[in-house]
């Protein structure tokens, strides 16, 4: 008889999720600093546009923030909470003194970039799982994230 948590998923796979979700929280904790970092501090002429643009991207990563989060606690397991772990955990490293537009879109391309590969890998691990609820929602972001991935690179040229 194998071992299964309260929505039925294998104990052993249930963890490896959350691991690998706990991971995944870290980058976007880190990312969605850089991006609200970018916010406060873009300069240049296309400040109006950029300013605005990344406040709706850091407003999109603070809600995936708490997904996540919760998603690991739908495992059954502890979302990591402490900004000292996600720095050492994330792949994705803080973004300092960054004013330039095109280096903060730049930053905020390789952010993305990080994220979907990450949300693949938890994608695949979901799916060879049978966890829909967490396959669903790397899908959906992943999805989402490729598609501003291609406007960002559009406006860079």
């Amino acid at each position: 008889m194998t071992e299964t948590n309260s929505i039925g998923l294998h104990e052993g796979s249930a963890s490896q999720l959350a691991e690998k979700l706990n991971h995944l929280l870290a980058n976007y904790q880190i990312f969605y600093m850089n991006v609200r970092g970018y916010h406060w501090n873009v300069k240049g002429s296309n400040f109006f546009e950029l300013h605005t643009k990344f406040e709706e991207l850091y407003t999109d990563l603070l809600t995936k923030v708490d997904e996540v989060a919760e998603r690991i606690l739908t495992l059954g397991h502890t979302p990591v909470h402490a900004y000292s772990d996600y720095v050492t955990m994330a792949d994705i490293q803080e973004a300092k003194d960054v004013h330039d537009g095109e280096a903060c879109v730049r930053g905020i391309l390789k952010g993305y970039q990080t994220l979907i590969e990450l949300q693949r890998d938890v994608l695949s691990l979901a799916s060879d799982a049978d966890d829909e609820g967490t396959a669903s929602q790397a899908g959906d972001y992943i999805r989402e994230q490729e598609k501003t991935v291609w406007m960002l690179n559009a406006y860079l040229g």
